[in-house]
């Protein structure tokens, strides 16, 4: 587990922050280690893998979603020599030098630290909220509103700020109206938010409204109640879908005890710097940043924070550079959904990877092996964050299993039939029975031994 190599950089996050730091950091040759983190805290990627378009990022005027955005940014931090880790930080130790940085699988020693952790969505806790959660209440309207229990149904959100107001916009392309609770008599989005929100003929604005509980039958969502925070009066709206976007904690509880922060939990930097109480160490992003919070001062504080470590590594004398040929990258084209006859033309029954309704259909009556069917959606965070990990999990079982992707947005009915409440969802059958079903992102291991101990049954 020990790695007796002292690192120059290690980057605790991802988003626009952390690969930010990353690039620059690579490009300056001081080969970063990144823990782009996996579950603690939320995605790697950070808060953009659960946005839709982004449209204020310079460079992009057409617009790009947010996972876009982030796996670019990645892969440019790999082109130039970042070695990222898809795991959770468990423990950090800024009192000894080097600094101690451990995850459930490895150990690093670094002489500087850059943090990127961000800040987590924050969640009602309403009474009702744990049994109807991915059943019909979300924390990402990107990740879940294309599911087909959403289709043409009303739904609700919760919140006044930005990201309210765009989840309220992005649902609309699903639902057949939507419900926006607000707390107060103004919303704090921008203005050109507020002015698309308002003028959107599917959005109602509930002023001076908050939800109190969620209702339902049979473990699915049919509404929200509601208080009138002014008068008092309750009341309930009928709806199959409430998605909060409600405001971010920040993810410093490492850091406490260790680190400066204020009295909310972000990290406190020196006045015009990214700069933390001790040295070596660097804040950047929303960890940090409780008043701006977009992706662009992520990004320029993750530049700031990674040109500042190397400052601090040459005027220490702690500085190793790394020299390396960046690689070319070659952009992927969007593949459009083949027809039922281009489908049939490429299967194989002895392949292990599938794709589409075809696929599953012919695998359901006709396979003898284990099936493992991942349902996803193209915009969804979560679903790029578990892509990598069952792809070498997929590679560990090649010949004995077979795998299948369902787009949920190209096959909505398949979705529908199989009960899919959110996305990524993964099925495991097995002589047309369903053996189990995950939910979310789980650690490789957890997939690896369920397929492990479903072959050997």
């Amino acid at each position: 587990m020990a790695n007796p190599t002292v690192e120059n950089l290690v980057i605790i996050g991802s988003g626009p922050a952390g690969y930010t730091a990353a690039i620059y950091a690579g490009r300056a040759n001081l080969k970063p280690v990144v823990f782009e983190g996996f579950q603690a805290g939320g995605l790697p990627g950070g808060q953009l893998m659960t946005t839709t378009e982004v449209e204020n990022f310079p460079g992009f005027p057409e617009g790009i979603t947010g996972p876009e955005l982030m796996e670019r940014s990645k892969a440019q931090a790999e082109r130039w020599g970042a070695e990222l880790f898809t795991e959770d930080v468990i423990s950090v130790d800024l009192r000894v030098r080097p600094f101690i940085v451990r995850s459930e699988e490895r150990e690093v020693k670094t002489h500087s630290i850059i943090i990127a952790t961000g800040a987590t969505a924050k969640r009602l806790r309403l009474p009702s909220e744990t049994q109807y959660w991915s059943r019909g209440i979300s924390a990402c309207a990107i990740c879940d509103g294309a599911t087909p229990i959403f289709h043409n149904a009303e739904l609700a959100v919760v919140g006044g700020g930005d990201s309210a107001a765009e989840e309220a916009i992005y649902l609309t392309k699903y639902g057949s109206h939507v419900h926006l609770l607000v707390r107060s008599d103004r919303m704090r989005a921008s203005k050109a938010m507020q002015d698309r929100v308002l003028s959107n003929p599917k959005i109602t604005v509930h002023w001076h409204t908050q939800p109190v509980d969620v209702f339902g039958e049979s473990d699915r969502l049919s509404g929200v109640k509601i208080q009138n925070t002014q008068t008092g009066e309750l009341g309930e709206i009928q709806v199959k879908g409430l998605f909060y976007a409600i405001g971010h904690t920040p993810n410093t509880s490492l850091f406490q005890g260790q680190l400066e922060l204020d009295e909310v939990g972000y990290i406190v930097t020196k006045p015009g710097s990214v700069e933390t109480s001790v040295e070596g160490v660097f804040a950047a992003g929303d960890v940090q940043d409780h008043e701006f919070r977009q992706a662009v001062t992520a990004a320029g504080t993750g530049c700031m924070a990674a040109l500042l470590a190397e400052r601090w590594l040459s005027a220490e004398g702690l500085l190793q550079e790394f020299h390396q040929k960046a690689v070319e990258q070659t952009a992927t084209p969007e593949t459009a959904k083949k027809t039922e006859a281009e489908q049939q033309a490429e299967f194989s029954l002895e392949a292990t990877r599938h794709a589409g309704s075809y696929a599953l259909r012919k695998l359901f009556h006709e396979s003898d092996r284990l099936l493992m069917v991942k349902y996803a959606s193209p915009q969804c965070g979560p679903c790029h964050t578990l892509k990598p990990i069952l792809n070498k999990v997929v590679d560990e079982f090649d010949g004995q299993i077979h795998f299948i992707e369902i787009d949920i947005e190209q096959d909505p009915d398949i979705a529908e039939n199989a009960g899919v409440t959110g996305t990524p969802t993964i099925q495991l059958f097995k002589s047309k029975e369903l053996l189990t079903e995950l939910k979310g992102v789980k650690p490789k291991s957890h997939y690896r031994e369920l397929i492990a101990s479903n072959l050997s049954t």
